[in-house]
């Protein structure tokens, strides 16, 4: 794992400790406080000076000094000065609830809770309440604005909360707020808070004494996304910056109002933190009163050979035709044409996968498909693609044909559609689609996380779950949770996906990409990272294997193997070209492993380095093991306690073979069985840039 460090001057030091030493003075006082159940995470509300400030500490120990809290508004006086406290309530709360699927079936939400209501001391008087929910892995807070006579219209021009670490803790993010990057697609750099700018959430933070923390947000409904604000080199003091609407409005809303939840998960060690349910509880429950067709599946997709730029057009397994290229656009070349799609779908059924993605079928790819946005129809297909006779095809073979809807960023070209293109969809019994956003500003100019696209977003969720649709976004804002109450918001992308594999200007991912993510990104939810590439050289679009410094997958096979136990999402692609899974005895793990889980664990792990993580499938007694690493090799002994004491179980390994590594020899993958039980250490070895994948199924 790579990382870069600078250290700070003297002066800064110096300055940095003089202001932590008059916060910490300023909030002593008259400081109202809420802990977990467990006592270990306490959260201190106050006002002084006429500000109001929280504080969060560890088992006594200051993670959050004073950190500043408040607003400012368009046309009206800040909300910051002058308030005092009017009133407090608390409230405790312990259930279990069970989601329809996930890497856990059933959630404890135990908290504690404090609810302190704030008012100015002057005109115009206004009111909100401070909410804050400690939990025994976290907080959450939020503002709740009641209805009241000097606050009704507002529009919010910045959000004034503030995160005052007590320590430089170490951090991994990627930037925000900079051109092209509004789509999260980046490498994760690492370095002392003292030295971000500005960045994505999550963030995940350790601090010296060993402390995980990740700021993020839940609930997330009709607001803007939270980035942010680093402190460039101040102090330690990170501040909170929300995408802007085109003119630079931040929020427009209206009393009552609620913000979403601004949460810091809290944990001893890396592999505490997944798997993360702190935003979910933050969350209304379920609304929709039935989901029995929601369901996880693994899929295949017309979509890997646009992006590698090859695949052959005929039978699979047939090569003549290598080097002729699939597209998104008509053609020669479309590949989302009726015979090719029935290929795959029977490919599908063959193999037990449940889906077939195909992207290119509606009309609008033509031209510049980026900056032409509104030409995209979503109930038009190209003249070579029949899209009823495909539902049926599918629907006979026992596979779901996954409908693909690109925007480009244009929204009101998408929303006009989506009554009539999605009533289209269930009329042919089509569940399931795979949105995109590939665009940074939409074309009115707001931004791609805006309040704009938060209302769009939910607006698609709501519609897609009156026609019974399940949603796959890419380029999407980043999940908050939303998933509890609309469970059939499935997966996302917002991140660095596996496609940079194939045409990434730097190479592609580096091996310790999908290390980091599990510990960032994959905190936020679900993430459609598309593995499952077994052509790790990338021969069929140019007809000869890509040279080192070309983009290809920096993984051994093994490792992708291990990826669908890592990185979780109930919609699990296998993205390869059918062809390259025939007569490939590995593709039996990805036929039989599961897409969703009772249980989850975390055996180890360390940020940019490796995870090892044992997932227990849904109504079924068998366990899947993952295990992933950087560059380096590494071997472990794991215990598998997780097992049912007594039990006898075989383990179907799939190792990375003699001599492998991701640089020069990422193809040998070594399968074996052994018998084990709660009692057996496995010893699990990973190659350089590897990974290790375990079936473990109870004996017969």
């Amino acid at each position: 794992m790579k990382m870069y460090v600078t250290s700070w001057t003297r002066g800064m030091a110096f300055a940095a400790l003089l202001m932590t030493l008059t916060a910490t003075a300023a909030i002593a006082q008259d400081t109202l406080s809420v802990a977990s159940p467990d006592g270990r995470n306490k959260v201190g509300v106050a006002v002084n000076d006429g500000k109001l400030y929280y504080i969060l500490s560890r088992d006594g120990r200051a993670l959050l000094l004073p950190s500043m809290l408040g607003f400012e508004f368009k046309g009206a006086p800040t909300l910051r000065d002058g308030l005092r406290i009017v009133g407090t309530k608390r409230a405790t709360h312990d259930e279990t609830w069970t989601q329809p699927w996930g890497e856990v079936a059933h959630v404890r939400d135990h908290h504690n809770e404090l609810r302190v209501s704030v008012a100015e001391t002057a005109a115009p008087g206004r009111r909100f309440d401070f909410v804050v929910r400690a939990f025994n892995d976290g907080i959450g807070f939020r503002y709740e604005f009641p209805a009241q006579p000097g606050l009704g219209e507002f529009v919010i021009s910045d959000e004034l909360t503030q995160f005052n670490l007590a320590d430089d803790a170490k951090s991994w993010w990627i930037p925000s707020n900079r051109p092209r990057l509004d789509r999260s697609e980046m490498l994760y750099s690492s370095s002392p808070v003292s030295l971000i700018d500005s960045v994505q959430t999550p963030l995940t933070m350790q601090t010296r004494p060993g402390t995980f923390m990740v700021i993020h947000e839940a609930n997330l409904v009709d607001y803007a996304r939270m980035n942010i604000a680093g402190p460039r080199m101040e102090s330690r003091l990170l501040r909170v910056a929300l995408a802007p609407w085109q003119n630079g409005d931040k929020v427009r809303g209206h009393t009552p109002f609620v913000t979403p939840w601004r949460t810091i998960q809290i944990a001893d060690k890396a592999a505490d933190l997944s798997p993360s349910v702190l935003g979910l509880n933050l969350n209304p429950p379920n609304v929709l009163p039935d989901v029995s067709w929601i369901k996880p599946m693994k899929f295949i997709g017309i979509w890997w050979g646009m992006h590698i730029g090859g695949t052959p057009p005929g039978q699979f397994g047939d090569f003549e035709d290598s080097l002729r290229y699939m597209s998104w656009h008509s053609g020669p070349r479309h590949g989302a044409t009726t015979a090719n799609t029935k290929r795959y779908i029977d490919f599908a059924a063959a193999n037990g996968i449940g889906g077939v993605l195909v992207e290119g079928w509606n009309t609008g790819w033509d031209g510049d498909w980026i900056k032409n946005a509104n030409a995209f129809s979503f109930t038009q297909a190209y003249p070579d693609y029949d899209l009823p006779a495909l539902a049926k095809y599918a629907h006979d073979k026992g596979v779901k044909l996954i409908v693909h809807n690109e925007t480009s960023g244009g929204i009101v070209n998408y929303e006009r559609q989506l009554e009539a293109a999605f009533s289209l969809y269930k009329s042919l019994g089509l569940d399931a689609i795979k949105s995109g956003y590939v665009t940074d500003t939409t074309p009115e100019g707001n931004s791609h996380h805006s309040q704009f696209m938060v209302r769009h977003y939910r607006k698609v969720i709501e519609t897609a779950a009156k026609y019974h649709i399940m949603m796959d976004v890419h380029e999407p804002i980043h999940d908050t949770g939303e998933r509890r109450t609309y469970p059939n918001w499935m997966s996302r992308e917002g991140a660095r996906g596996q496609e940079y594999n194939a045409w990434g200007g730097e190479g592609g991912n580096p091996p310790e990409h999908e290390t980091n993510l599990y510990f960032t990104r994959m905190l936020a939810g679900p993430m459609d990272f598309t593995p499952g590439i077994f052509d790790l050289f990338i021969e069929r679009g140019t007809g000869r294997p890509r040279r080192l410094e070309e983009s290809h997958p920096r993984t051994t096979l093994a490792k992708q193997l291990a990826l669908y136990v890592v990185i979780y999402s109930p919609l699990q692609m296998a993205a390869d070209l059918p062809e390259n899974y025939v007569n490939q005895p590995a593709f039996q793990f990805i036929r039989d492993v599961a897409v969703d889980w009772d249980t989850s664990k975390t055996i180890d792990g360390k940020i940019g380095d490796y995870v090892i993580v044992a997932r227990k499938a849904k109504n079924s007694e068998e366990w899947f093991l993952g295990a992933i690493t950087d560059e380096e090799g590494r071997t472990f002994t794991v215990p598998l306690d997780f097992l049912t004491p007594g039990r006898k179980y075989v383990a179907e390994i799939y190792a990375d073979g003699p001599g492998a590594n991701w640089v020069t020899n990422p193809l040998p993958v070594a399968i074996s069985k052994r018998n084990v039980d709660s009692s057996t250490r496995l010893s699990v070895v990973l190659a350089p840039g590897g990974g290790q994948a375990i079936r473990i199924r109870p004996a017969k």
